[in-house]
């Protein structure tokens, strides 16, 4: 299993991302080596196809469903449906949820 964290620096929810991936990972008995991708700038964003940070792939796909599609790539903040409302980071049952559905 691949895992990615893409993020830029100064991203306020990098960390609290990488934290709930760990959570994840350690939840459904996985020791998985998590590759931090720091994002430089725009075209750095769109040649990565990055949605903001901090995005997470799992096995090269978006945990937030919704989002594979989109393609407004950019070098800037994310925001994540959940419950009805957007979050700064995804929740830690979308982290699991796709873990789930990649093993």
């Amino acid at each position: 299993m691949r895992v990615q964290l893409l993020f830029f620096d100064g991203c306020p929810n990098a960390e609290k991302a990488l934290d709930d991936i760990h959570a994840a990972l350690a939840g459904e008995g996985l020791h998985v080596a998590v590759e931090r991708i720091r994002v430089r700038n725009q075209s750095h964003a769109r040649r990565l196809r990055f949605l903001g940070s901090p995005s997470i792939r799992i096995d090269g796909q978006d945990v937030e469903p919704e989002a594979r599609s989109r393609t407004d790539y950019g070098f800037m903040c994310r925001t994540y449906s959940s419950g009805g409302e957007r979050k700064s980071a995804p929740s830690r049952e979308q982290i699991v949820r796709a873990i789930r559905d990649s093993t």
